[in-house]
């Protein structure tokens, strides 16, 4: 009941565009490619690079890092987290591959190649998504706001609020830098939200309904990766057993 009532919050400040000075774009999807999933995957974080996705998954003592092969779904590195970790966002900024956890306050760095441990930092927060603007990282922890760090003193520089036709959006979780802009899946929903990082506010909502119909049983949409090389937009879920590169198709232009 929950997960229905934030997704009827969430649709009808979209839809209620009169409040808002500038109206916001809605979209649906086209697949253009599914691949395999690992459906034991608790996926928490998601990205692309080098041709290889790079997964953070979560649960207590099966929380890993991981390198997949996108064809094949392969898992073809990884790194497990101590059993007391539930491990969430993940993003690669400047040679150092960043993974956040959920409650323990604890965040790790990488080297991207060989998963060794560089270092850890703490933060005052829940960890949720975590992704970059290519100059500072970008936290959201389950409220309406976003973090921006230093990524080499992991220092709060920025706080923004998120909002849709003025109100507060919270539950932002899983994150992705596309293009300017800053995706977000909002827990519990089958959408992911498009906001502007100057101000804060949506200026888009994906409705992904129908690809959660595609995996009954499976658990909630979360996992957005993108590849600025090849402009191509991948989405998952936990424990689902496919990933899918989608087109976005606005529906009410």
């Amino acid at each position: 009941m929950r997960a229905l009532a934030l997704l009827l919050v969430l649709l009808s400040l979209a839809c209620g565009q009169q409040s808002s000075p500038k109206a916001v774009q809605t979209y649906t999807f086209r697949v253009v490619h599914t691949f395999p999933h690992d459906p034991q995957a608790f996926t928490q974080g998601l990205i692309f690079h080098d041709g290889f996705l790079y997964e953070g998954t979560g649960l207590e003592g099966r929380s890993e890092l991981r390198k997949v092969e996108l064809q094949s779904g392969k898992v073809v590195q990884r790194k497990a987290l101590g059993p007391q970790y539930f491990g969430e966002g993940i993003t690669l900024l400047d040679g150092h591959l960043y993974q956040l956890t959920w409650k323990n306050q604890v965040g790790f760095i990488y080297d991207p190649q060989t998963f060794a441990l560089q270092r850890t930092w703490n933060y005052t927060t829940e960890g949720w998504g975590l992704t970059h603007d290519g100059k500072q990282l970008i936290l959201s922890d389950g409220s309406a706001k976003l973090y921006f760090l230093d990524p080499k003193t992991l220092k709060v520089e920025r706080t923004l609020l998120v909002t849709l036709n003025g109100q507060p959006l919270p539950m932002l979780n899983e994150l992705e830098y596309v293009k300017g802009k800053i995706y977000a899946n909002v827990w519990q929903t089958p959408q992911i939200v498009i906001i502007d990082p100057q101000n804060g506010r949506v200026e888009g909502v994906v409705d992904l309904t129908n690809l959660v119909l595609l995996n009954p049983g499976a658990d909630v949409l979360n996992g957005i990766a993108y590849d600025p090389a090849t402009d191509r937009l991948f989405v998952t879920g936990k424990l689902w057993p496919r990933l899918f590169e989608i087109e976005l198709v606005p529906s009410n232009r």
